[in-house]
């Protein structure tokens, strides 16, 4: 499907979303982001929805600006997964001990390790920069007081919402890991500290929503902000790579017989901001609910916890500022999902996964989901499709 184009204040709007099933608040959150005097682009994807200041599954183009709320509170959030050498045939009927298992190693909703973990000391595990990354950490975590002790014991642990961990298996019956993840708390912070700041600045007074408040460049504040972003990217990157690597330590130690052997490891951001080059013209492209995918960028873009997912290589479409959705795309708010659904619901939709099935995850059911099939028939020409999983762990937050 090609894309849809909607005008807009600054720029055309296009869509890889039929406008049509939309929500109208979240098409006025589009047209708002399309008023922007530094905007050259908006790309939106398939699974588009409502949230703060710009709607998720958005690509944004600005030239000498950035809009903080248009990256989310969670910098950095992404996939991580890698294939590896075990198959169906590996694996015991009853599946609760992995998730047990998983859930000791890798600590999930608010928790914390006891102690940071030292990944100089994980299998395989490439620990280059790590002491140069903490040690930005006292210029980057000033303005917020966070204390690094926290931020050291966040790393390699899952959060809650709808980040997850799971053991899936491919259409050839290949296993497959899997993990969504994010900065964590310190990147929250960071996010929240620059939002508000940004609303202070004289030349957000006049737009049409506060919450698209930006800055520009060669300010400080854009100094201060790209610092700070760019190092909860990076947090956030480390954070899969060692909850990978515990994962496969898991794995490691469930399938001692099997002796696994894992491929390299495919992950990318669906939260961030990146500068890149079109048309010879430096641009500060956000994704929020996006990934790249660039010609031959690997991809994953996840569905809800009781579909499947898919591993992906980018086809390199310009249009789409070389994009494509990160996952399925909510189509109804966590409060609508709580009311609608029950934990029956949830027991039948996620039947044959290995999960929680309690009222707490009720609203990460996958029928708060759109349909991630017809997600990705939207965007066959940003992405060809590498292998389809379908998990059968899943780890919530």
């Amino acid at each position: 499907m090609s894309y849809t184009e909607v005008p807009g204040a600054q720029v055309p709007i296009r869509m890889w979303a039929d406008p049509a099933t939309v929500e109208g608040v979240a098409m006025q959150q589009l047209r708002n982001v399309a008023t922007l005097p530094w905007i050259k682009g908006l790309a939106v994807m398939p699974d588009v929805h409502f949230g703060k200041g710009a709607t998720v599954g958005s690509v944004i183009a600005m030239q000498g600006a950035v809009c903080p709320a248009a990256v989310g509170v969670d910098i950095g959030c992404g996939m991580s997964a890698v294939k590896t050498s075990l198959t169906a045939d590996d694996l015991p009927a009853d599946l609760s001990r992995l998730r047990s298992r998983i859930e000791q190693a890798i600590p999930v909703g608010r928790g914390m390790h006891d102690d940071p973990v030292d990944p100089r000391r994980m299998h395989g595990f490439r620990a280059a920069g790590w002491d140069d990354f903490w040690g930005r950490f006292d210029e980057v975590a000033e303005a917020v007081r966070f204390r690094q002790e926290r931020a050291a014991k966040q790393m390699g642990s899952l959060g809650s919402g709808n980040h997850f961990i799971e053991f899936c298996l491919d259409e050839t019956g290949s296993v497959w890991l899997m993990l969504h993840s994010g900065s964590r708390n310190i990147g929250k912070e960071l996010a929240e500290h620059h939002i508000e700041q940004a609303r202070r600045l004289p030349h957000n007074q006049g737009l049409v929503d506060r919450d698209l408040a930006v800055f520009v460049a060669d300010t400080p504040q854009m100094a201060a902000y790209r610092n700070d972003l760019f190092w909860a990217q990076e947090y956030a990157r480390h954070n899969r790579d060692v909850m990978m690597a515990l994962f496969q330590d898991v794995v490691r130690a469930e399938f001692r017989k099997a002796r696994p052997v894992f491929e390299p490891v495919i992950s990318c951001h669906h939260n961030y901001v990146a500068e890149e080059t079109y048309d010879g013209v430096e641009l500060l492209v956000t994704r929020k609910g996006a990934i790249r995918a660039g010609s031959g960028d690997y991809g994953i873009i996840p569905g809800s916890m009781g579909t499947g997912s898919y591993i992906v290589r980018g086809l390199g479409n310009p249009a789409s500022f070389n994009s494509a959705s990160h996952g399925a795309g909510r189509k109804m708010s966590r409060n609508a999902a709580r009311k609608r659904f029950s934990t029956r619901d949830l027991e039948e939709q996620t039947r044959g996964v290995e999960c929680r099935k309690d009222s707490g995850v009720v609203d990460e059911i996958p029928g708060a989901y759109k349909p991630i099939e017809k997600v990705m028939e939207q965007q066959r020409d940003l992405v060809e499709v590498v292998a389809k999983l379908k998990q059968v762990v899943c780890v919530k937050g």
